[in-house]
């Protein structure tokens, strides 16, 4: 069970979740509880109440109370005269994130005991585990299962490794055999999740946590961190950190001591929260401390712990133009706003990038998305564009005034596909060129015509599902000077 493909992970003051990973890399049954020691069963009145006491929230991004989510598949369970199902998110879906998975391949057993504690608790029918298929943690996990014994039949369900895929709704459909994308519309799985059961859904760090406090206690628990947010969180630090890392940290540690520790070239700003974060200057990042409170201070968020700093060598816009391009591909396209708005502000955010003054543009897009879509990623993704041209404002305005800001892209930020993995790129042939300006026509998602009538395109790995556009770009040039280029590896 390899665990090379997950950052080195490493922890400030008492490592917890992480405890032994130094001294046992991976931690088999025996290790586990070597190292963690046993814990009692709870009631669900016990389960409620610990949650309570520790202010425990969900790790994957929301951040909704614990206890809340158990009170109400405890009240629906009630009503309906049904068992529950645990259901167990390990998805990760974000390209920046690896906490889930640094646990899920290095401790997992403190995630069945999580997802074992809350199952005897309410009595459930069953437990779920969700996982995506980058064969990252899966065997790890399918082994700790095999060592042990749960409370209730417990099943790995493996679903694509794609965006929307990790969204709560998302997950139950694929558990129950539909489509690996948000339901359209307000679903309680506590009221109506797998097989139609009240379903208690959160995410592998916070089974986690639950394993954690069950051992120590609410006291002990809450002796870490600040009072209002006690415990410890689980962080993945990329970007342009020369030593990225999954770090388990206090709440309350600054966060420039966490980006000190990974060797991050913070540059002109941070993404905090993922993809459907929010971009923070380099000035309000030292002013964070690590927690909700902390990042709201600055109007971000927490979300599922990804900190991504830019760094002062690569082109920002480039980079965010990218990401906004990959997210458009990323749409369940159930929705206008998905499916037309979203294409709509990655094609403005790519015209910014190569030179045009289209930043009115953008805020237009991101304006039309908001507040419209059948689920979060529109909003999400418009925070992080919107947020971009604020934090990035001087570098936005050298390539709004055509002078750009003499940086490459050198993909700081990461995409599941890139010239390695199989992903093309557009080349252009100069001495065939004639600037007919048919190619811009056909594929203004990607290309643009400069100053002089000649195509302007990234210079970067094509989206798959622009690849079809720029095929047909490629094949309408009459001059034969626009050409795909094959990938590095067979992908």
């Amino acid at each position: 069970m390899s665990t090379a493909q997950v950052p080195p992970v490493t922890a400030i003051g008492t490592p917890r979740i992480t405890a032994g990973f130094d001294e046992y890399g991976r931690l088999d049954l025996l290790a586990h509880q070597e190292v963690h020691g046993g814990f009692a069963a709870l009631s669900s009145g016990e389960l409620i109440g610990l949650a309570d006491r520790i202010e425990l929230r969900g790790r994957g991004g929301a951040g909704f109370p614990f206890a809340r989510k158990v009170r109400a598949v405890v009240d629906s369970c009630r009503r309906q005269d049904l068992p529950p199902v645990i259901v167990v998110n390990a998805t990760e879906g974000e390209p920046p994130s690896w906490k889930d998975k640094s646990i899920l391949t290095r401790g997992p057993h403190l995630i069945l005991d999580g997802a074992a504690l809350a199952a005897a608790a309410l009595d459930a029918e069953e437990i779920v585990i969700g996982v995506a298929d980058d064969g990252v943690g899966q065997e790890s996990l399918a082994a700790a299962l095999a060592e042990r014994k749960m409370p209730c039949p417990t099943r790995i369900v493996v679903v694509p490794h794609r965006f929307i895929s990790g969204e709560g709704g998302a997950l139950v459909r694929g558990i129950n055999g539909e489509a690996h994308i948000p339901p359209g519309r307000k679903v309680r799985s506590s009221d109506n999740g797998v097989m139609g059961l009240p379903t208690l859904l959160s995410n592998a760090e916070t089974y986690s946590q639950l394993a954690i406090a069950a051992r120590l206690g609410p006291w002990e628990y809450n002796s870490v961190g600040i009072p209002e947010e006690p415990g410890t969180v689980m962080l993945t630090v990329g970007g342009s950190a020369s030593a990225p890392a999954v770090v388990e940290a206090p709440t309350g540690t600054p966060l420039m001591e966490v980006l000190e520790m990974c060797g991050a070239d913070m540059g002109p700003g941070l993404l905090v929260g993922g993809y459907h974060g929010k971009w923070v200057s380099a000035e309000q990042a030292k002013t964070i401390n690590i927690s909700r409170k902390g990042f709201a201070k600055v109007g971000g968020t927490l979300g599922a712990g990804m900190l991504i700093p830019i760094g002062s060598k690569t082109c920002p816009v480039g980079e965010v133009a990218q990401v906004v391009q990959y997210l458009a591909g990323e749409s369940a396209g159930q929705c206008g706003p998905c499916r037309m708005g979203l294409p709509d502000l990655a094609r403005a955010v790519t015209l910014v990038s190569l030179g045009g003054n289209a930043v009115e543009q953008v805020r237009q897009a991101a304006g039309m998305v908001k507040g419209r879509g059948a689920c979060s990623h529109p909003d999400g993704t418009s925070r992080f564009a919107l947020s971009a041209l604020e934090v990035f404002r001087d570098d936005v305005l050298a390539h709004a005034n055509g002078e750009g800001c003499g940086k490459p892209v050198r993909g700081i930020l990461p995409l599941p596909y890139t010239a390695e993995k199989g992903a093309r790129k557009l080349a252009l042939d100069w001495s065939r060129c004639d600037g007919h300006g048919l190619c811009s026509a056909v594929a203004p998602e990607i290309i643009r015509l400069d100053h002089n009538g000649y195509p302007a395109f990234p210079q970067t790995p094509l989206p798959p599902w622009l690849e079809n556009g720029a095929r047909k770009a490629v094949n309408v040039c009459p001059a034969l000077a626009l050409r795909l280029t094959e990938p590095t590896t067979a992908g």
